[in-house]
């Protein structure tokens, strides 16, 4: 009986054995099968074969390690992450192993677990080029990581941008360094580049909090205020403790909130409420550059309504030095400039404005200020008379009097020489004017801006002493003499 118990165990001890091999033997097949299709760049097809062979034999650590080679072709380095740990536990030995764990965690980005793995492949092969080189990588990560941590600080968001980028090219898969970049771009209003990086992580996560973050940080900063809240309410949801998420959210209500409340009292015509809030809004968040820019550009039209003209000069030039493509804040400015008979800086502003968009409405903007900037270089002769350019037939007359009689070299006579040639000249402006604004037809192609001399009306010639003759009646109609 002994004897027959321990034949059937020889033979399961047998069969075991032999169906062992067996499986080594298929294993080894498919593994070869793997490699033919890695050789050949098939990826995918040696993928599968390597998963038959942990499959037939789950033991093998370099069956493991194939896969993850395979994977990280395949651009797969969680996946590959895997594989290669897999691969070390089973043989602690195994340098390949090692050295795939250290490049799947260097491409995700962890700098320091790489650091571990190849110092341990150093560890079995002191001389291992592939670990001293990758080594040196992942202090490299480390260095630009460092960096950009110090000059996101100091807002130098140029310098991070340059810092993620050099770290990207040996961590390709880290979605925290493509983010950062993301974060940075739209910061420096780089709003395309920022949304395409974003955009990509989300076609492969669709869940990441700190991509939804800087789509939304895109949208905000580009006046989409309202989307922009639904992108971080979208990343609190998947990430209730997203600082940045909620600070943004926070942020962006309560802009929308104050320039909503603006614009209402601006059309109530409550403008000293408007600019308080205008105000208010733009203390919210400096970073916000296009918003900031139609706040200031709000403010600049309440001020404009307040007359305080040059406050709101100054408010739309800091529109324009926010976005300067805003052509709303240019025809605000140059519609100031006009009010303050500031031609020439209108005339610039309303060039800038139909280089831009040339439409009917900007042209005939620009044509007036260029005529009021040509009528602003001839002699102003209402201010010469002391009246406004709606001053009536009456008061222009009564003007000139006061205006002829103040000048006439007759009053001055024992002044001196330099006092007489001024008064002189005075007078005789005053005449020309008289000339002009009392005849209508004159009046209205001096208003226009058209050239008075090229009508033929050479005023070098005039003669102000026959205009005040005329006006007070002769030799003897006027004297100074006993005055």
């Amino acid at each position: 009986c002994w004897g027959w118990g321990q034949s059937v165990c020889l033979n399961t001890l047998f069969i075991s054995l032999w169906g062992i091999l067996l499986s080594f033997r298929e294993a080894e097949s498919f593994k070869e099968q793997g490699n033919a299709y890695y050789a050949k760049k098939d990826y995918n097809e040696a993928y599968n074969y390597y998963t038959k062979a942990i499959d037939a034999c789950p033991n093998n650590a370099s069956y493991y390690g194939n896969r993850a080679a395979t994977l990280m072709m395949l651009g797969k380095f969680r996946e590959a992450l895997g594989d290669a740990q897999q691969s070390v536990r089973l043989d602690d030995t195994f340098v390949r192993g090692h050295v795939r764990e250290g490049k799947c965690h260097l491409s995700l980005g962890n700098a320091m677990a790489a650091s571990r793995c190849f110092q341990r492949v150093l560890e079995l092969d002191r001389t291992n080029p592939q670990a001293q080189q990758e080594l040196k990588n992942a202090s490299a990560v480390l260095e630009y990581e460092r960096i950009a941590e110090i000059d996101f600080e100091k807002r130098d968001f140029r310098k991070v941008v340059f810092c993620m980028d050099r770290a990207l090219e040996f961590a390709p898969a880290c979605h925290r360094f493509k983010i950062l970049k993301a974060e940075c771009l739209a910061l420096l209003g780089r709003y395309p580049e920022a949304q395409s990086v974003a955009s990509d992580i989300l076609r492969m996560d669709s869940t990441n909090a700190d991509a939804l973050y800087v789509r939304g940080l895109c949208l905000y900063y580009e006046d989409c205020i309202e989307k922009a809240v639904q992108f971080f309410i979208q990343a609190l949801r998947m990430a209730p403790d997203h600082e940045k998420a909620c600070l943004a959210c926070r942020n962006a209500k309560a802009l929308k909130a104050k320039k909503e409340d603006g614009n209402k009292a601006f059309k109530e015509g409550n403008y000293k409420l408007a600019y308080e809030l205008y105000t208010e809004a733009l203390g919210i968040d400096p970073n916000n550059i296009k918003t900031n820019a139609k706040l200031y550009c709000n403010r600049g039209t309440v001020n404009s309504k307040l007359r305080k003209l040059e406050d709101a000069i100054d408010d739309c030039t800091k529109a324009i030095k926010l976005d300067d493509t805003y052509i709303k804040a240019y025809l605000r400015r140059a519609q100031c400039y006009m009010d303050t008979e500031q031609y020439e800086d209108a005339v610039r502003d309303y060039e800038k404005v139909y280089q831009t968009e040339k439409t009917k409405e900007h042209k005939q903007f620009l044509k007036n200020a260029q005529v009021e900037l040509k009528k602003s270089k001839r002699k102003d002769y209402y201010k010469i008379l002391g009246v406004n350019k709606n001053a009536s037939e009456d008061e222009i007359k009564k003007a000139y009097r006061k205006r002829a009689l103040m000048h006439h070299p007759d009053r001055h006579s024992g002044a001196s020489a330099e006092i007489q040639k001024e008064e002189e000249k005075k007078f005789k402006e005053v005449g020309e004017a008289f000339t002009i604004l009392s005849d209508p037809k004159k009046k209205a192609r001096y208003d226009s801006g058209q050239d008075l001399e090229e009508d033929g009306m050479n005023m070098a010639d005039f003669d102000a002493n026959n205009i005040f003759k005329a006006f007070f009646g002769g030799p003897g109609g006027f004297s100074f003499e006993g005055k």
